[in-house]
């Protein structure tokens, strides 16, 4: 497996996102450790994660506890495995999402966190959403305190615009890790955000990166020039897609979600697909 940097920590080039494996319509706990051992075997050191991925309000941190489960289960060497996981965007059980980031609640998640994934400190923490009620600022303070006190190993934000990325890495004293967007085919407003990572060596995680997990199979019915490119390279256009994400940036990482064994082993060959120049032209065209 190729590898790629989040500030000092080498970490595969595709990750896996564990999403899929704790929200509505969930696989049985199974198949989703069976997923995540298959991920370790291929080389995925990267997981990626939340507090909030769950369904009923009695389960929060369902994925990271059962990301941490499966990593500690696995009889292979998981001294290099990096799990991401993110706070400050809650599920009260009602099927919405809400968030909070004020900052004792974003130290309290990270807290709790920890505890689940076990360690000394979690590896990488996100700041999930930015908080319209709270001080974007204030907010950064609190993964700043994170960082200073070693709860955390490294700082990273999720859905930031680049006013956001730019302030949270003057906030952090330049120790910004990650940045956590979604950008896909369908999903590419976030193309300004991934050139600023690209600028700074800032980490840029696209989040669902096949557009999701109701539509990832349709991908190649949906762009077309996915599917071509695919078919006239005998592999997946999930493959050319995470491909794809790959050749726009040396700091860009995909964190795929699946929830079966045969889709994250499928995602890993992006690792080794190298897109020629005209592929990558006809694909940004798409």
């Amino acid at each position: 497996m190729k590898t790629r940097l989040i500030a000092h920590r080498q970490v595969s080039a595709i990750g896996l996102g564990g999403m899929p494996m704790s929200i509505e319509g969930r696989p049985d706990a199974a198949r989703s450790v069976a997923t995540i051992h298959a991920a370790l075997e291929e080389g995925v050191t990267l997981f990626d994660t939340a507090d909030s991925y769950h369904v009923h309000s009695d389960e929060v941190g369902h994925n990271e506890t059962l990301i941490a489960g499966a990593i500690g289960s696995w009889g292979g060497d998981t001294s290099t495995v990096l799990v991401a996981t993110k706070g400050g965007h809650l599920r009260p059980g009602d099927g919405t999402w809400t968030v909070d980031g004020r900052p004792e609640y974003v130290k309290q998640a990270a807290e709790a966190s920890l505890k689940r994934l076990g360690g000394d400190a979690i590896g990488l923490y996100q700041f999930h959403r930015p908080d319209p009620a709270v001080p974007y600022a204030d907010s950064i303070g609190a993964l700043r305190d994170l960082l200073d006190a070693g709860t955390i190993e490294l700082a990273g934000i999720s859905n930031a615009n680049p006013e956001q990325i730019l302030l949270a890495r003057e906030i952090l004293g330049g120790r910004l890790a990650s940045v956590q967007n979604q950008f896909s085919p369908a999903f590419r407003s976030s193309e300004s955000e991934l050139r600023l990572c690209d600028e700074l060596g800032i980490a840029f995680l696209p989040w669902r990166p096949l557009g999701g997990i109701l539509s990832a199979a349709a991908l190649g019915d949906r762009f077309p020039a996915f599917q071509t490119v695919a078919a006239a390279r005998g592999v997946s256009p999930q493959v050319v897609c995470l491909a794809w994400h790959l050749s726009k940036s040396p700091h860009v990482i995909p964190i795929p979600g699946a929830s079966r064994p045969e889709s994250i082993r499928d995602s890993v060959q992006a690792a080794e697909f190298t897109l020629t120049p005209e592929e990558s032209a006809t694909l940004d065209a798409a």
